[in-house]
C-alpha cells in the first residue's frame, strides 16, 4: 500500500449547485458524513499514513474539518490564490509526495465495498515495471450517477485504452488510482489537467485497471446524493 495519497478537494463543485453555494463539495454529507470523510476513512483503513488534501473553494471549511482528524495525517495544500487543476495540484506537492508511487483520490468517489477491500486489491495489482498508473475502474452499467458514455476499454491483461469517440465504453474511472511521480518529470506548466497524462500512459500500454468489486457511487449532482444514499441504505439491509 502506498504510504501517501493525494486527495483532490479544491474543485468548485459547479454541478452540485445550489448545494455548493455555501458548502464545498467535499463537505456535502452522503449517508451521514461528508464525502471527504468517506475517502479519508477508506485511506486510513487501508493503512495510508499521509493524505495531502488540496483546497481552494471555501477552503476554510475544509481546513477546519481536517484539523480534527488523527488518521491519516493530513497535509493541506493551499490553492486559494490559484486553482491548479489536478495535474498542477500534484506537481505543487510532488516534493512532499516523494519518489515512490502514490495514491490519488477524488472526493466524489464513493463505493459500496465488495468481499475484498478495493484499495488493497489495487495495491496488490500494482506493478511498476509494467505500469505508469493503475486505476480502479467500475462497470458503467451498474454504477450509480454515471451520466456519460464511460471512460475506458480494458483488455484481458488489464490494459486500459481511452473510449473511442462516438462509442460507449464499459468502464468508468472511479477517481482512485496509483501513479508514478516520474510521469510528471520535466513538467513546467503550473496549471494542467491530469487526464492527458493518463491517456498518454494508455497510448504507451502503461495504463492498467483493476475492476471494482462492489458498486461505485458517483456523486456529481444534487440528484446523485439521494441516489447514493438509497444505494447505501439498500446495502445495509
Amino acid at each position: 500500500m502506498p504510504d501517501k495519497a493525494m486527495v483532490f478537494a479544491a474543485g468548485l463543485g459547479t454541478r452540485m449547485r445550489p448545494l455548493t453555494d455555501v458548502t464545498p463539495k467535499p463537505m456535502i454529507p452522503v449517508g451521514g458524513k461528508p464525502m471527504l470523510d468517506h475517502m479519508l476513512d477508506r485511506l486510513a483503513e487501508a493503512g495510508v499514513a499521509t493524505a495531502i488534501v488540496n483546497v481552494h473553494y471555501l477552503a476554510d471549511q475544509i481546513d477546519a474539518h481536517v484539523a480534527k482528524r488523527a488518521k491519516p495525517r493530513i497535509v493541506v495544500s493551499d490553492e486559494r490564490a490559484k486553482l491548479l487543476d489536478q495535474g498542477g495540484g500534484i506537481l505543487k506537492v510532488l516534493p512532499q509526495l516523494g519518489d515512490a508511487p502514490f495514491l490519488m483520490a477524488n472526493t466524489d468517489a464513493l463505493w459500496i465495498e465488495g468481499p475484498v477491500n478495493n484499495l488493497a486489491r489495487l495495491a496488490q495489482a500494482w506493478d511498476g515495471d509494467r505500469m505508469d498508473a493503475l486505476l480502479l475502474v467500475a462497470p458503467s452499467a451498474t454504477s450509480i450517477g454515471v451520466d456519460w458514455s464511460g471512460d475506458f476499454l480494458m483488455d484481458a491483461e488489464g490494459r486500459l485504452t481511452k473510449r473511442p469517440e462516438r462509442e460507449v465504453a464499459p468502464f468508468v474511472y472511479t477517481g482512485v488510482g496509483i501513479i508514478k511521480p516520474q510521469v510528471f518529470a520535466g513538467e513546467t506548466r503550473e496549471v494542467f489537467r491530469l487526464a492527458p497524462i493518463l491517456f498518454d500512459a494508455a497510448a504507451k500500454g502503461r495504463l492498467h485497471g483493476v475492476r471494482l468489486e462492489g458498486q461505485w457511487l458517483h456523486v456529481g449532482t444534487p440528484e446523485a446524493v439521494g441516489e447514493a444514499e438509497q444505494a447505501l441504505a439498500r446495502s445495509a439491509l
